[in-house]
């Protein structure tokens, strides 16, 4: 909607790869909508189905590398990717597993035997792989975690225990942030480490389920022995790679809330239309016209800001403030935009006939996931204040 000129921000390419990303959504996935669980999981029969018509559609792996068979996608690229699959809730928030295995910048890392044991296994589909850096106290600030990494004659020692672990429970083996070097903390005191789930001493803890419908799990380190191989880059530089992967994470975070506002505005301009109350058209009424106009400034805006953060990355700027402020504003403006159509829906909106409630669980709890919204805008005014010399 509001889409019909050229968009002269994008090149002519990606234009045409966005145009081909959105007619498959609307061909292929979102008339698989009525089959999502109340858990915003397709039915495995379903979801495999899915995979091979993205796979044969070019859309497989999108963010790794072409030597690795993937499509190699840039960060402006793949904001668009994520923008355009987040219009069908067929695809859930947090797994996009029907275009390929998630693998993320510390997998690609890998270098040598732990690239062929873990990087290219997972990239064919046969391990899976989950990451560990949250813990009980801490979690918005992964500077204070206490998980701790010794060394010992063959490698190394962890100790401690990770929180709110989404796929723990089927991972084959885990990417742990741990402290090795307490005095230096986040400024390289903290390391990367592939630890198998089946290695003695960890175990996981009972699955926490969440409003969306998802089941992370808690992971406990109790003296875990791992080679000295297994540290994933240099020691000191987990935090540095942790980073790069959350940075990812927020920009999609942005980029997924403007496939949900275009989506929800999209059934909500519709529907206005159509709704009568007191003998008048919806849509004739000025505060929901008011509304209507709020929620695509507030998705233009996102856009402008999701496009502006990953091109910065892209030609290799510190983008870290850009990632947070279309992170904040696009979950932020995301939630408000979709609770105003949930509103305008009525009942209707309350039930599953419509992704509406499926939109507003996966936003309210992105305002929280990646950097809670109040810790962002802190981090970012302490920066602000750096350059001012203040």
């Amino acid at each position: 909607m509001f889409e019909t000129a050229p968009d002269y921000s994008l090149p002519e390419e990606l234009i045409l790869f966005r145009d081909g990303v959105r007619r498959f959504v609307e061909r292929e996935l979102m008339p698989l909508e009525r089959h999502v669980t109340i858990e915003g999981k397709l039915p495995p029969e379903h979801e495999a189905a899915a995979a091979e018509k993205a796979r044969a559609a070019g859309f497989w792996l999108v963010d790794v590398p072409a030597e690795l068979g993937g499509a190699d996608l840039n960060l402006t690229a793949l904001a668009i990717f994520w923008e355009e699959i987040a219009r069908t809730t067929a695809v859930s928030a947090r797994d996009h597993g029907i275009f390929g295995p998630t693998i993320g910048p510390i997998l690609l890392s890998l270098q040598g035997e732990m690239r062929e044991r873990y990087l290219m296994p997972a990239l064919r589909g046969e391990r899976k792989a989950c990451f560990a850096q949250t813990e009980p106290d801490a979690g918005s600030d992964p500077a204070s975690m206490r998980t701790q990494a010794v060394r010992t004659a063959n490698g190394w020692r962890i100790t401690g225990n990770k929180r709110y672990i989404t796929k723990a429970a089927t991972a084959d083996f885990a990417q742990v942030m741990a402290v090795t070097d307490p005095e230096r903390g986040a400024r390289g005191g903290i390391s990367c480490f592939i630890v198998d789930m089946d290695t003695p001493g960890v175990r996981i803890g009972p699955a926490e389920m969440t409003m969306m419908g998802d089941t992370p799990y808690e992971l406990f380190f109790d003296g875990v022995e791992v080679p000295a191989s297994h540290l994933v880059g240099e020691e000191g530089m987990g935090f540095a790679l942790a980073q790069n992967y959350i940075n990812h994470g927020r920009i999609r975070h942005g980029a997924h809330s403007c496939g949900a506002m275009a989506r929800c505005l999209e059934l909500t301009a519709a529907y206005v239309k159509q709704r009568k109350t007191f003998g008048a058209l919806l849509s004739d009424r000025q505060g929901v016209q008011w509304m209507l106009a709020d929620g695509y400034m507030a998705l233009h805006a996102t856009r402008l800001m999701v496009r502006d953060a990953a091109a910065r990355a892209d030609r290799g700027m510190d983008a870290r403030v850009e990632t947070f402020m279309a992170k904040i504003t696009g979950v932020e403006s995301g939630f408000k935009v979709v609770d105003d159509c949930l509103q305008l829906h009525g009942g209707m909106g309350l039930t599953r006939e419509t992704p509406l409630e499926r939109y507003w669980r996966d936003l309210r709890s992105f305002r929280i996931t990646e950097g809670p919204t109040e810790v962002l805008k802190t981090t970012m005014a302490r920066s602000i204040l750096r350059q001012a010399g203040l």
